[in-house]
């Protein structure tokens, strides 16, 4: 009897070593229990830039810009000034990964005098809002597995999902519905950030 070596479609595993450092490396460090208010803000502010069009690998403590361009979210690692008026004039904001895998952003001075920029962050405020508006409980909405984010933005929606389940852990707030939480929720949370700054 002659025995086959089955031999295996990708024997060096090219691309399975790529995804599993992407995720060691995407894994949320330093997490801590958050109350209720900053968990949310946390939560809407890093799935607002993971929205945005990107094509590179974020890096903890790297300085992003956040634009409004059009209808879409683009995030880039240029600069306002570096671009031309019209880029300018679609600045949102300075963004920052934390090592706990959320996001902050620092907005634009500008922001305010911004309608459709303003509007565009409402709107997606209230999708926020409709979406916890759920009797399951909010470690049910996180973003787990978002399949239509591209491999980067899904890649770190899943740390983001990791990092405030672990978050809601450590606080002792799983198996709270999500719309028990919307009581904790800023009105809004990026404009209010930049309300607070002036």
């Amino acid at each position: 009897m002659k025995i086959t070596e089955y031999s295996p479609p990708n024997p060096q595993g090219k691309g399975v070593i790529g995804l599993l450092a992407d995720w060691d490396q995407s894994r949320p460090r330093g997490t801590v229990a958050k109350p209720a208010a900053q968990l949310l803000a946390d939560y809407f502010t890093s799935i607002l830039v993971l929205s945005a069009t990107f094509k590179f690998k974020p890096v903890v403590g790297q300085v992003y810009y956040l634009y409004r361009l059009e209808t879409e979210w683009s995030l880039s690692l240029i600069a306002p000034i570096e671009w031309t008026n019209t880029r300018r004039q679609a600045y949102v904001g300075k963004c920052e990964l934390h090592p706990d895998m959320t996001w902050t952003i620092s907005p634009s001075n500008e922001l305010a005098d911004r309608p459709s920029t303003v509007a565009a962050i409402t709107v997606f405020h209230e999708a926020f809002v409709e979406k916890l508006q759920s009797d399951l409980p909010l470690e049910n909405l996180l973003p787990t597995y978002v399949a239509e984010f591209p491999y980067y933005q899904r890649l770190f929606a899943s740390a983001l999902s990791r990092s405030l389940r672990t978050s809601m852990t450590m606080g002792g707030q799983l198996s709270t519905p999500a719309c028990d939480w919307l009581q904790a929720l800023p009105r809004h949370p990026l404009l209010q950030q930049h309300t607070e700054k002036k």
